[in-house]
């Protein structure tokens, strides 16, 4: 394995995280939730749009190159796509606080799981890693809408 290679695999498991022996993907959403206080939300808005564009463009290969060493379509170790998903929950708030943080990690996780119409579908509207990368595009945008609803309750 070359540099690109061993780089890609890091950046699309997020190093150890996605090699967690029980559920990586919730573990990867636990991290980008905890580093979105710190990382994403004191982004301007245009910046966390951006940031959100460029983790697709850029996540969508390294998970694409990432199936391809590992042999399996989105393999479980894949989390890049649980960072873009988490992140889109929270983009539209100034700055949430630890109960919105909370609601929009299990929002998401809850979508990501279920996959409602068209979640599912949409893992095979792109191909690659872009695949991998759509559905949780999608249960982002789920959870930003009802997350957004109850913060619109709480104001």
């Amino acid at each position: 394995m070359d540099l690109r290679d061993t780089v890609s695999l890091f950046c699309a498991t997020l190093g150890p995280i996605g090699r967690m022996p029980r559920a990586p993907g919730t573990w990867g959403s636990a991290v980008a939730t905890l580093a979105a206080p710190a990382v994403f939300l004191p982004l301007p808005g245009g910046w966390r749009v951006l940031v959100l564009v460029l983790l697709f463009l850029g996540g969508g290969l390294v998970a694409t190159r990432a199936e391809q060493l590992l042999g399996a379509k989105d393999p479980g170790q894949v989390v890049i796509d649980e960072v873009l998903g988490q992140w889109i929950v929270f983009a539209p708030l100034a700055a949430p606080d630890a109960f919105e943080l909370g609601l929009g990690f299990a929002l998401f996780r809850l979508f990501d799981i279920t996959k409602p119409p068209p979640v599912r579908a949409s893992e095979r509207w792109l191909p690659d890693g872009y695949g991998v990368m759509i559905d949780d595009v999608l249960a982002g945008l789920y959870g930003c809408l009802v997350l957004g609803i109850i913060h619109w309750l709480r104001s």
